[in-house]
């Protein structure tokens, strides 16, 4: 693997060349692919379990439905992960996590994202303040370009995405705080419905991480705020 935060598009690409069309990913299909990064699943993994699924497909007699999300992939994609794991074969983080990015190419995305947390436009309510929150997230992202760029050597890149991973969840905290109740029960009905045909198929611990991650990215397009991670380059 060139790079372990190619994840994201490296699935995309995957699932739709074997799929044969261009298929644009759900909200569904974005949520998934985090739950696996989330639970370190190897990109091989998921490559692996797409592939299983579309070779189990394409040899049934009759093919009434397509596969048409990365939800039909998920028992394989577990399969997979399992099968390496007992082959002692998975990826190293620590060695992929560490190719591919140069500090200038991080502190220009640290920037760019600066830029746009501080353009969204946020709810709020009396003592809550995403706008505050997103300010100074902004400028904690501001400092650590400048300290990137002048570093002697590269950042740690995993040292990085945890520091990331904590603002983003500080950010959500206090989004999902200030953010009608009614609209929150409307998302989280949204992706109960788009979780409905595949409940059968994924464990329940799954499921409940799936709904989350469906609410989390679904408020935070809404709002227009960044991705604060490096899986987002």
């Amino acid at each position: 693997m060139q790079n372990y935060f190619n994840y994201f598009t490296e699935i995309e690409e995957h699932f739709q060349r074997q799929r044969g069309t261009i298929l644009m990913l759900s909200t569904l299909d974005w949520a998934l692919i985090e739950t696996w990064k989330d639970a370190g699943i190897p990109l091989e993994a998921v490559l692996r379990g797409i592939d299983a699924t579309f070779e189990k497909y394409n040899a049934r007699p009759l093919k009434s439905r397509k596969i048409n999300g990365l939800a039909y992939c998920s028992q394989e994609v577990l399969a997979a992960a399992e099968d390496m794991k007992e082959a002692a074969v998975g990826i190293s983080k620590e060695t992929s996590a560490t190719k591919g990015f140069d500090s200038a190419e991080i502190a220009s995305f640290l920037r760019r994202t600066a830029d746009e947390l501080e353009s969204a436009k946020l709810p709020s309510r009396p003592a809550i303040s995403p706008g505050a929150v997103a300010q100074e997230i902004s400028e904690t992202l501001r400092k650590q370009a400048s300290e990137i760029e002048t570093q002697s050597s590269p950042p740690r890149l995993e040292d990085l995405e945890r520091r990331l991973t904590v603002l983003e969840e500080k950010l959500f905290a206090v989004l999902l705080a200030a953010v009608p109740d009614d609209e929150v029960v409307t998302v989280r009905a949204q992706a109960d419905r788009d979780l409905a045909p595949y409940r059968s198929k994924m464990p329940a611990a799954q499921i409940e991480q799936l709904q989350k991650q469906y609410a989390h990215k679904k408020l935070l397009e809404k709002y227009g705020l960044p991705r604060l991670s490096l899986f987002y380059m």
